[in-house]
């Protein structure tokens, strides 16, 4: 492949081919997690179906793979992209709404914040996450675990047709009548399959929330997590939950009383009866004095609001764990070490709740669920590159510590670092997604964070 054939290529774009020794190559290659150097050989700067279609072709016929972002927040788990057309679609950013069937069509390139924005005029909400920026696509077709999720499972079971241009270049709408065991594998393959132009999913009848948070000094954080427990136990389905050991750094933009110090902050959502929120979170406001509470009725809109993650790219490590369960013996593993004595470097480790609806509890979908209790995830921020080894060394030291606890799977949304087929997927699921890759891309032409092979 030379330059001429990257300049045909460009005469069918109605957006930008971007190659190396181009002005603004470095800004068109980075993901928006900062930690990841990518290098493709070209990035196409999609604006439709066609410009997709057009890209596709010419990577197959010259050899090339394709690998897709909306904005890049898990891209540390690709593999090298030397040989890959880097395809951008943060410009299809329209939503559509349709609030008498309660369902919105949202472009490949849609961040979270705009679906739940345009399905708020309307009274409505979508699926959301904890972050605003996140890409609507790439979240849903990795699973989508969310603020919502006890009540309404994982994203992805509530899609209900997917736009995508397939390794033949030919745009195609599937939908459970359609071709189910390419929209079966969709919903929780990723981006194995083609690039997904549009998504049509439905949207919640839920205008409101009570939610928030509350913020507390971490001195008392073993005492505050063994009680989190407790509570959690014992909450109904309608509440989603998440708590963690936050330290964030001294920057300007946040809040006086939270830099620089450890603390623990207890997230929750109850989406429900109107009137008993308060009363479900009553219990949390009596473990000591808030430096925060941020608990409300809200508009759901501001749930992507709640877990406080950077709207800007940041340079992020992580690492998670499914744990089956969190007996106390586990939340005192957890909090040696992850809390203010252990010496982290982390920015934050929490235990997210799951079970009730976020239960596997059909094959509707590759990912219908997930099998755990609770899911542990911590991130740390390398501002500087010699702070990466020692993040990393406690990313594993906080998995390590919750081990004999832990399902030993992994969930694909989460799964930054590199890791076997064989922990994302059952065996079934696994050889079933391998023949779904077979039917579509015999060849392998879409690289996905987690590359599927064919049959």
């Amino acid at each position: 492949m030379g330059d001429a054939d990257l300049s045909r290529l460009s005469t069918q774009l109605e957006g930008e081919l971007v190659t190396p020794g181009d002005a603004g190559w470095d800004a068109a290659r980075q993901a928006w997690n900062l930690a990841v150097d990518q290098h493709p050989a070209a990035v196409a700067v999609v604006t439709s179906p066609d410009d997709i279609a057009a890209a596709v072709r010419f990577a197959a016929e010259h050899g090339l793979g394709i690998a897709t972002q909306g904005t890049g927040h898990g891209a540390s788990a690709l593999e090298s992209l030397d040989d890959v057309l880097l395809m951008k679609t943060e410009h299809m950013n329209q939503v559509e709404v349709d609030p008498d069937a309660q369902r919105a069509r949202v472009g490949a390139g849609v961040i979270m914040r705009d679906l739940v924005d345009a399905a708020q005029a309307h009274g409505l909400s979508g699926f959301p996450g904890s972050s605003p920026d996140v890409g609507v696509v790439g979240y849903t077709l990795g699973g989508g675990l969310g603020w919502l999720g006890r009540r309404f499972g994982l994203a992805c079971g509530h899609v209900r047709a997917i736009e995508l241009v397939t390794a033949d270049g030919e745009l195609r709408r599937v939908d459970a009548e359609t071709d189910p065991d390419l929209f079966w594998a969709l919903r929780g393959g990723g981006g194995n399959f083609g690039v997904v132009t549009a998504m049509e999913t439905t949207l919640l009848p839920i205008a409101e929330v009570y939610a928030g948070s509350l913020i507390l000094p971490a001195e008392n954080g073993r005492e505050i997590f063994h009680c989190y427990r407790e509570w959690a136990e014992a909450v109904p389905e309608e509440v989603t939950s998440i708590a963690r050991f936050l330290r964030l750094p001294p920057l300007d933009e946040i809040p006086e009383p939270l830099r620089d110090r450890p603390l623990v902050t207890l997230g929750a959502c109850y989406a429900g009866d109107d009137g008993k929120g308060a009363e479900l979170v009553a219990p949390l406001r009596e473990l000591g004095e808030p430096v925060m509470d941020l608990f409300a009725t809200m508009p759901a809109a501001q749930l992507v609001t709640i877990h406080m993650d950077p709207e800007q790219p940041v340079p992020g490590l992580t690492n998670h764990a499914l744990m089956r369960e969190l007996p106390e013996e586990a939340v005192d593993a957890f909090v040696d070490a992850a809390g203010p004595e252990s010496g982290s470097p982390l920015l934050l480790a929490e235990l997210r709740q799951a079970g009730a609806a976020l239960a596997p509890v059909s094959d509707s979908a590759a990912l219908p669920g997930l099998d755990a209790g609770f899911v542990l995830n911590a991130v740390g921020v390398a501002m500087e590159p010699g702070q990466a080894a020692a993040i990393n060394t406690h990313l594993d030291a906080v998995c390590d510590a919750v081990a004999p606890w832990a399902t030993g799977g992994r969930y694909l949304n989460f799964a930054d670092r590199r890791a076997d087929l064989d922990v994302l997927y059952p065996a079934d699921t696994r050889r079933r997604l391998s023949a779904v890759k077979e039917r579509w891309d015999p060849e392998g032409l879409f690289r996905a964070n987690y590359t599927l092979p064919a049959v």
